[in-house]
């Protein structure tokens, strides 16, 4: 497979989406190396980034790339934290940023028609604007709706209402040889053969490129109301976690947090956390539609919390204190990125949980390291972070390269072991990748892959599309 540009086809792409569209320029090229994995060792530059208007223009450039065999790493915001978007193999990056029209706000069918490269944060608002919510929010609002649907995005929100995954409707996909697929529309049900559209939904763009999407969304909910529940340990924290579902309290978001971390993402913001208490932190979102039930639901869980150990309950009840606590929480990544190798997304039934970070921990003073953890207890998903910086006396100290490299992937190795061990998922939510690759084999039984690899043929025959991602 070439991974160098003839003048000729540089050419004809130019003749596709135009001469501005085309970039060869080293220094620009740069910008599309990478995603937001922090280690720089799986940075690689493309030979040409080609940014489609449409998706006749997307498809002729599969059709031109699948005859010279040149790869294509179809990229959306380069949010993605696994290297989902690096140009292993050089060839073209195919960049959907231009193509971020939203086409319809369907109030009817309470759903939209996106294009790929239409932001979160930009759909957010243009469903806000229409009277409506879109439940699902990854964390960074410059993600793509195209790679969001590539990489199944998740959050915070899944707890209740679920993935990126419950809201795709329909699909408008470009494969390989440049055909166009329509699957699925705006339609709550289909049982009309196979359902290829969950096949891409995913997929990190090996086996299609997304060029659009129609989304559901639902009504807004009349009230949010954020509550922050210090326990003395994380055992005691997650123990509430069941306590709430069997008394039918279903929060919008559910969170656990160690008291360290949340004090240096106090630190970062210059903000204050309601609470110093214990250890663990809770912090849970409500959604109602009346006073009425919001109270109801505050009281139930006050009760169940405090029944199972709680050391106090605290509201966020305005505007202003619920910003205040969801900036906090939100910022945790950003206060600790400049001193984080990897952040894991493992996944484990929820009630696994304490064990899986209690063994965190354990592999952390084994190895003289910080691996702070925190993450989603509603749902299992847990993010250990892997630092190159100790946390000592409150004060965040950088280790040498050589100190933190050396344990870099025994570490991983460990942490991803205790994770299926509780019959758990290398990732719950980020993806595989370019970095999780050579770990998919331990979460996944070598006749599933091989089925995987079958799919990847059918759809990629050539192999040009995002060429060495989730397996090779």
């Amino acid at each position: 497979m070439q991974s160098s540009i003839d003048p000729i086809i540089l050419a004809d792409l130019r003749k596709i989406v135009g001469p501005d569209n085309v970039i060869v320029d080293p220094d620009r090229l740069d910008t599309y190396s990478h995603d937001e994995f922090s280690l720089r060792d799986i940075q690689r530059r493309p030979d040409v980034v080609v940014r489609p208007k449409t998706t006749e223009e997307t498809a002729a450039v599969l059709r031109l790339a699948n005859e010279h065999l040149i790869p294509v790493t179809p990229r959306g915001g380069a949010t993605g934290l696994c290297g989902g978007c690096v140009p292993v193999a050089g060839g073209i990056v195919l960049s959907m940023e231009r193509m971020h029209a939203i086409v319809e706000i369907d109030a009817g069918n309470q759903m939209a028609v996106v294009e790929a490269g239409v932001s979160l944060i930009q759909f957010e608002q243009a469903v806000a604007e229409a009277g409506f919510d879109f439940p699902p929010h990854p964390g960074e609002e410059s993600a793509l709706i195209g790679g969001m649907i590539a990489t199944n995005a998740g959050g915070s929100r899944a707890v209740k209402y679920g993935v990126i995954r419950n809201y795709v409707r329909g699909i408008e996909v470009v494969t390989a040889s440049g055909d166009v697929l329509q699957l699925g529309g705006k339609l709550i049900k289909s049982s009309t053969g196979y359902n290829l559209m969950h096949l891409f939904i995913g997929s990190e763009g090996t086996l299609g490129v997304i060029t659009r999407a129609v989304i559901q969304f639902r009504a807004k909910p009349a009230l949010t109301r954020s509550l922050v529940i210090p326990f003395e340990s994380l055992e005691a924290a997650i123990g509430t976690v069941p306590v709430l579902f069997q008394r039918d309290i279903i929060p919008l978001a559910l969170e656990f947090v160690p008291l360290d971390v949340l004090r240096i993402s106090e630190e970062h913001l210059q903000k204050t956390w309601p609470t110093h208490l214990g250890d663990t932190h809770l912090l849970v979102i409500l959604d109602a539609v009346s006073e009425e039930e919001m109270d109801r639901l505050s009281e139930s869980l006050a009760e169940a919390a405090l029944e199972m150990g709680a050391l106090d309950v605290f509201i966020a009840d305005t505007p202003a204190k619920q910003d205040n606590v969801l900036a906090i929480r939100s910022k945790i990544y950003e206060a600790l990125k400049a001193y984080t190798v990897e952040i894991l997304d493992v996944c484990v039934p929820r009630a696994e949980i304490p064990a899986h970070v209690k063994r965190v921990q354990e592999i952390a003073e084994a190895h003289g390291v910080w691996l702070p953890t925190f993450g989603h207890a509603g749902d299992g998903n847990v993010h250990t972070h892997i630092m190159k910086a100790r946390y000592k006396d409150g004060r965040i100290v950088p280790m040498a390269e050589e100190e933190w490299r050396s344990s870099l992937e025994v570490i991983r190795d460990e942490i991803y072991a205790d994770g299926m061990a509780r019959r758990g998922v290398i990732s719950g939510e980020h993806g595989i990748g370019l970095v999780k690759k050579p770990y998919l084999a331990m979460s996944l039984p070598p006749a599933q892959i091989e089925l995987m690899r079958g799919i990847k043929k059918v759809f990629d025959p050539r192999g040009i599309l995002n060429p060495g991602k989730i397996f090779d």
